[in-house]
């Protein structure tokens, strides 16, 4: 599973006194706000005309309305924006109302457990390659029409897959695929257009988007409320009644979207700046101003002024210096930011830096979804016990939602003080730890390894963004972000492989599957790791003798 998880939606750059221009100036605002934007700048004929004139700075908004806005959407993500990765909790529901058995109890090719099996994780498989392919068109979508639009079809998306899960054995195709496939789209339409709304609060953005986060995270948490639901009733309230009632949520969306939430998203602090950065018109010969002149440039000045004003009121100048100075910081730490950000998006899908990490997220993102869509066979095979996997089972339900939550605030620290190498270095860690606990039959081992994966999930996917975003730039984050999600999301076409190994080949024993992706994803990861510090030293190397040089012709002048 995966969306994208940024920590800032913008960077700050030092601008020098001949690039203060809006046109002239090649570290812009569009180069420091972060693009979801599939499509590289050169391929795409329609973003060079974009313009922020219909977005409003947060200082036009009464901050009621802002405040408003950000609980409404924290509120309705907790409701939409993962609920799919609450599969682990409704799996059984499904399974206990007879899921896919008409259709398995007539084929002779596998047993009807296992057909029944993969037929639910093959819903679950298509609903996570479809939340991670669907980052590029509303990338697209989001930089050229804004969030409105993105919220609303995300509104219709849920309806849909509600609607068609509700009635899934009255459609003429398979409805628990298709109707799970449709809520999957709508919950990455509802999250990704929300993240604009860190920019209401410039001094507390970081805030906004870990609320954001954590209801992404959470919202997993709504089928195991609704399975326990189930159990307490007695199965009276199957999954028809309950997706009925789901029907209330894209609904209400829809009339938030259209009655509370901007059209048009927030100007990050980066534009405002620009905007008062850009030199007025030159005054004109006093023989060529006439009223209408006059009263235009007046215009101009009081519009400039009110900008300042408000931007001073949103951060402060003095925040903002503090604010750029804490991100130059972090860029010096990274040891690798920068590297490729002049680069064509081609040129970095071709690199290194691209290659590794797009392959270590495709073993990752696999085992990440494999793990949700068979905790319960795998550790029944492991403890030889349904009992003992049912409450295995029912702690990874609690722990999942709770996990994201947790470590929110751990994470942006982490990532903030650590160098990417660094990072990388953890990440290949706790993903081995993680793949040796989940091989030993012993409870205290299955305990560890669900803590330690809850928390690593959303460790890695914060890391991934923080990666693209440090090394390839905003520019193309949308371009370079989005295809190494697509790619992964498509790789999670081999779960239905992986699950007839599991099931058929090796006779219901998880150990030599967990063993095939434990060691892929170490091998890539040492790669990566090898080449990441390699290349941080050779940067690191390469400005001390800039500054070495620099210090040398100083004193050589003096």
């Amino acid at each position: 599973m995966s969306l994208n998880r940024v920590s800032s939606l913008e960077t700050f750059a030092v601008l020098h006194a001949d690039q203060r221009s809006r046109r002239s100036s090649d570290a812009s605002a569009r180069d420091r706000k972060l693009s979801f934007n599939p499509l590289p700048q050169e391929w795409d004929p329609v973003f060079p005309t974009l313009d922020t004139v219909h977005a409003v700075g947060a200082f036009e908004v009464p901050k009621w309305k802002r405040m408003l806005q950000v609980t409404v959407t924290v509120i309705y993500c907790l409701f939409a924006a993962g609920v799919v990765f609450g599969y682990a909790a409704i799996k059984p529901v499904l399974k206990h109302e007879g899921a896919y058995k008409e259709i398995c109890s007539a084929q002779s090719a596998v047993s009807e457990h296992t057909c029944v099996e993969m037929h639910l994780n093959l819903m679950f498989t298509v609903a996570a390659v479809t939340t991670n392919v669907a980052a590029l068109p509303i990338g697209a979508i989001l930089d050229h029409y804004g969030p409105r639009v993105c919220g609303l079809l995300g509104s219709l998306f849920l309806a849909i897959g509600a609607a068609i899960m509700a009635f899934e054995n009255r459609v003429p195709f398979d409805g628990l695929l298709f109707g799970y496939l449709f809520l999957a789209l709508g919950g990455p339409f509802t999250y990704i257009s929300s993240f604009q709304l860190s920019n209401a609060f410039p001094r507390n953005s970081g805030l906004v988007l870990a609320l954001l986060t954590g209801a992404f995270d959470a919202s997993s948490a709504l089928f195991l409320v609704y399975r326990i639901v189930y159990e307490k009733s007695e199965g009276a309230f199957g999954h028809r009644k309950f997706f009925v009632a789901y029907l209330i949520v894209p609904v209400l969306i829809a009339l938030c979207q259209c009655f509370i939430l901007p059209a048009q998203s927030y100007k990050t602090v980066g534009e405002l700046v620009e905007e008062i950065e850009e030199p007025l018109p030159s005054p004109q010969a006093s023989d060529q101003i006439d009223e209408h002149t006059a009263l235009l440039q007046e215009e101009e000045r009081q519009h400039r002024a009110s900008v300042i004003e408000g931007v001073h009121d949103l951060l402060g100048s003095a925040k903002a210096d503090k604010q750029a100075k804490r991100e130059e910081r972090k860029n010096e730490i990274s040891g690798v930011w920068g590297v490729m950000h002049h680069a064509t998006a081609w040129e970095q899908i071709k690199s290194p830096w691209f290659i590794l990490i797009c392959a270590f997220t495709v073993i990752q993102m696999t085992r990440i979804n494999y793990f949700v869509a068979t905790i319960h066979p795998q550790y029944e095979a492991i403890f030889h016990s349904p009992a003992k996997a049912t409450e295995l089972n029912n702690f990874f339900d609690i722990a999942l939602p709770l996990g994201g939550l947790i470590s929110i605030p751990f994470i942006g620290v982490f990532l903030d003080h650590n160098s990417t190498p660094r990072v990388l270095a953890a990440l290949v860690t706790c993903a081995t730890v993680i793949g040796i606990f989940g091989i030993i039959p012993q409870s205290w081992a299955a305990y560890a390894n669900i803590c330690l994966f809850v928390l690593y999930r959303p460790f890695y996917y914060t890391a991934v963004s923080d990666y693209s975003a440090k090394v390839f730039g905003f520019r193309t984050f949308g371009t370079v972000y989005g295809t190494i999600i697509c790619l992964s999301g498509l790789f999670n076409f081999s779960q239905s492989g992986l699950d007839y190994l599991f099931h058929e080949t090796f006779h219901g024993n998880p150990v030599p599957v967990n063993v095939m992706l434990l060691s892929a994803g170490l091998a890539i990861g040492i790669a990566l790791v090898a080449f990441a510090t390699t290349k941080a030293k050779a940067m690191r190397r390469k400005v001390l003798e800039s500054e070495a040089e620099g210090a040398f012709r100083e004193t050589r002048w003096d």
